[in-house]
């Protein structure tokens, strides 16, 4: 018995050792291509690692959609881009139904052509630019990484990510995400400017004949290996309930709502940011090369997590308050006990 425990102990080792050098691997690589944004790129394997979705928000030429394409190299995974548009129809996305004539028979059959849907890294370009009902044809992808087209079922390809870019500051000609689809993202992530070296870096990168190009260093077996590792992850019970009361806190319907939050909130997040704001900080925690959940795995995580997850109302925009400026006084109201 001693010597089975010995086995699996050494086992996933192992295997956390090659997490460890996969994430390593992949920063490296990212790095021929994307300058800066450490913390982006954090955020974003963190969503790869969970098996969650990742929104991207960023000004135009931040180098939001090579950045997702770069990821997906590094991968060694299936890569789509829908280039999202005020035209784009749900069978653009999930693929549609066709008669075709058997061969030697002459019989006409229906076929199914798949979208661009069935791929395991999807990049939704601009996805704010394509009204709700093409928006909603993600949604059971996105939840149940299944799509159902004429009322028969189709599992996507495992793993299956979205990874979704919009504009924040071009409101014209767009539909904002409905919340139940923003929920459906483990993370929505800025895209800021880069510091002045970094731009200067950039420019040296990109304007001379050299090109870069990034190697896979996984696969999709081992992605999904890694899944099932970050989920093994132990979290005490003390930070588990400190990661749902930040949750609680942003309702401001809750007795443990601090008064910024009633006083600028209308809707908090749900359960299911509680659960994603977990499995991120497992997953940040093996990133880091340790082996529990600490205080500040989830301090850390908590504004990407819930930024999407809050509806501020006409109170906070006219004190022009950002969902940020509101967690941040919630993270000063609820601070972590340890």
């Amino acid at each position: 018995m001693t010597l089975m425990i010995s086995n699996e102990a050494d086992a996933l080792k192992a295997q956390v050792g090659r997490f460890q050098e996969v994430q390593q691997s992949m920063v490296e690589q990212v790095r021929k291509v994307i300058v800066g944004q450490d913390e982006v790129l954090e955020q974003l394997m963190i969503a790869l690692f969970v098996g969650g979705h990742c929104l991207i928000t960023g000004m135009p030429g931040t180098a939001k959609t090579l950045l997702v394409r770069t990821m997906a190299q590094t991968l060694g995974l299936l890569f789509r881009r829908i280039q999202f548009t005020p035209d784009l129809m749900p069978s653009d996305i999930t693929g549609t139904d066709i008669l075709e004539e058997e061969p030697g028979t002459g019989r006409r059959i229906w076929t199914f052509v798949q979208g661009p849907i069935f791929g395991n890294v999807l990049l939704a370009d601009e996805i704010n630019r394509t009204p709700p009902k093409t928006q909603a044809a993600l949604l059971e992808a996105m939840q149940e990484h299944s799509c159902t087209v004429r009322g028969n079922h189709y599992n996507l390809p495992a793993p299956f990510f979205v990874l979704a870019t919009q504009n924040p500051i071009e409101l014209e000609g767009t539909y904002p995400l409905p919340e139940a689809q923003l929920d459906r993202f483990l993370f929505n992530t800025l895209l800021d400017y880069l510091p002045e070296e970094d731009e200067m870096k950039v420019i040296g990168l990109t304007t001379t004949t050299a090109e870069a190009a990034p190697e896979p260093v996984t696969s999709a077996e081992e992605i999904l290996a890694f899944q099932r590792l970050v989920r093994m992850v132990p979290i005490a019970e003390d930070i588990a309930r400190y990661a749902v009361a930040l949750v609680r806190a942003t309702r401001p319907s809750d007795v443990s709502a601090p008064e910024v939050v009633k006083k600028y909130v209308n809707f908090g997040a749900s359960v299911r940011g509680a659960q994603n704001l977990v499995l991120a900080a497992k997953a940040r925690t093996l990133m880091h090369g340790r082996y529990h959940v600490t205080y500040q795995d989830v301090v850390q995580l908590m504004r990407p997590v819930m930024r999407h997850r809050i509806l501020l109302n006409f109170q906070a925009e006219s004190d022009r308050l950002t969902p940020d400026d509101v967690l941040k006084r919630l993270l000063e109201a609820v601070p972590p006990k340890g």
